[in-house]
């Protein structure tokens, strides 16, 4: 059942202990290929991964000043992909994670970078050792935890004076997915799906929950559309599950061709898409202090 935020985002009214998310995450998610996760990766999909993550390193210079040996620390740091992009970028990095699994699957070599175990728990020890970091990345993790707000209140902690938070969020509720709803294209809210998400956020909401928290969002940008792919009968992956995979590859096509084009101009695309309530993900580029 959901229930409705004072904020606008919505969440599981009767959430999951701690004891029975980490064990979802350490037993089930990256074992049995779960959520957005695979065995194995084509290269079109690590260029695909590489592409995401190269907007977010446009945006984090375009925000912050460039220099070597800034730190990294990776919430939920998954597969590792985005410590090994930033590693290569001159970025010392770190990353914290309820399992091991996904990095040792498919970044082994960034194995040695992480700490496992209750993300709360592993914050908390963190802010109390009084290391600070010049960027913290949030991919994908506040839908995914039972308390969101205690979450962003941990990362400020963690964050330099003119540090950043680059908190990324599937676009759920979102203009897209109601009109789909509206028109008869879909029968459900396909993307309510505990216990992998526990809350849901969109463009409004996400800016919400992040200034309730005393972050500036600096920027908010989204990526490829994939839910278009629901308004034509024969795209249509929710009413034809075998449908997925090439709407997902299709995505990955589409999203590595945009990168051949000026990076400002890709960043920008995917700015108005996510003023339009478009992009099945959004990723918010946010500070506690207003950065000149």
């Amino acid at each position: 059942m959901l229930q409705k935020t004072e904020l606008g985002y919505y969440e599981i009214a009767n959430k999951p202990t701690l004891d029975e998310l980490s064990q979802y995450y350490t037993d089930k998610y990256y074992q049995e290929a779960r959520g957005s996760y695979e065995l194995t990766y084509a290269q079109a999909e690590i260029d695909y991964f590489n592409s995401r993550l190269g907007r977010i390193h446009y945006l984090i210079n375009a925000n912050q000043t460039i220099r070597r040996g800034r730190s990294l620390l990776d919430v939920g740091c998954g597969e590792g992909f985005a410590l090994a992009h930033f590693a290569s970028k001159d970025f010392e990095v770190s990353g914290l994670d309820f399992s091991s699994s996904g990095i040792s699957r498919q970044n082994p070599n960034f194995a040695k970078c992480i700490e496992t175990g209750d993300l709360f728990s592993l914050l908390k020890t963190k802010s109390t050792s009084g290391k600070k970091y010049d960027v913290v990345l949030l991919q994908n993790v506040l839908e995914h935890v039972t308390d969101p707000l205690g979450l962003l209140q941990s990362i400020k902690k963690l964050l330099e004076p003119t540090g950043l938070a680059i908190i990324t969020v599937p676009n759920d509720f979102s203009l897209t997915q109601e009109t789909l709803l509206a028109e008869g294209r879909i029968d459900r809210e396909f993307w309510v799906s505990p216990p992998d998400h526990l809350s849901y956020f969109n463009y409004q909401s996400l800016q919400n929950i992040l200034a309730y928290n005393d972050f500036i969002v600096r920027d908010l940008i989204s990526d490829f559309p994939v839910d278009w792919y629901l308004f034509h009968p024969g795209s249509n992956y929710i009413n034809d599950p075998s449908k997925g995979k090439e709407a997902h590859l299709s995505r990955v096509l589409i999203e590595n061709m945009l990168q051949a084009n000026d990076i400002s101009d890709v960043v920008s695309f995917y700015r108005t898409l996510a003023k339009l309530g478009a992009g099945r993900d959004l990723t918010a580029v946010a500070s506690l202090v207003d950065l000149p």
